[in-house]
């Protein structure tokens, strides 16, 4: 049995964290509070605040991850670093540019709801956008928790 230390299950405690708060919210949270509440602007703020809040948390663990991975293999070389890197800039993407574009969107569409503005297809479109790489950062960081897993049990 490997004697795990503190900053590795620290490192555990980070990608659970992020990759859980992924999966919890985006693929339950998120269709659950669309489905029961019928203000669907009220949805997509609080659907938004939580993706905020999830992107800090990603940011945390992600620049955790990527510390502990450089200073237990001491370089920043392996497919675990590189997918770490992949998906911190996907959360840095979401958080500093895509989700501030939508929430100026829907700001610029008041009084009016965004999908029944002129701005309604720039924002499915880019709420695909938003889709696509979120569905990207969980698949990574699905795959990242699994490998963690079986190197773990070699």
């Amino acid at each position: 049995m490997m004697i795990k230390t503190l900053p590795a299950n620290f490192a555990t405690l980070a990608i659970t964290a992020w990759v859980g708060g992924l999966w919890a919210i985006g693929y339950l949270a998120v269709p659950i509070l669309f489905q029961s509440q019928p203000d669907r602007q009220l949805a997509g703020m609080l659907a938004g605040q939580m993706f905020t809040a999830l992107g800090y948390v990603g940011i945390v663990c992600g620049s955790y991850l990527l510390i502990h991975r450089v200073s237990v293999t001491g370089k920043a070389i392996g497919h675990q670093f590189w997918m770490i890197v992949a998906m911190l800039l996907i959360t840095l993407l979401l958080q500093f540019w895509i989700q501030p574009m939508m929430v100026d969107m829907k700001a610029h569409a008041l009084p009016l709801d965004v999908m029944q503005s002129p701005l309604s297809d720039a924002f499915k479109r880019w709420h695909g956008v938003s889709s696509i790489l979120y569905l990207l950062e969980s698949l990574l960081g699905g795959y990242l928790l699994l490998k963690r897993v079986t190197d773990e049990e070699a």
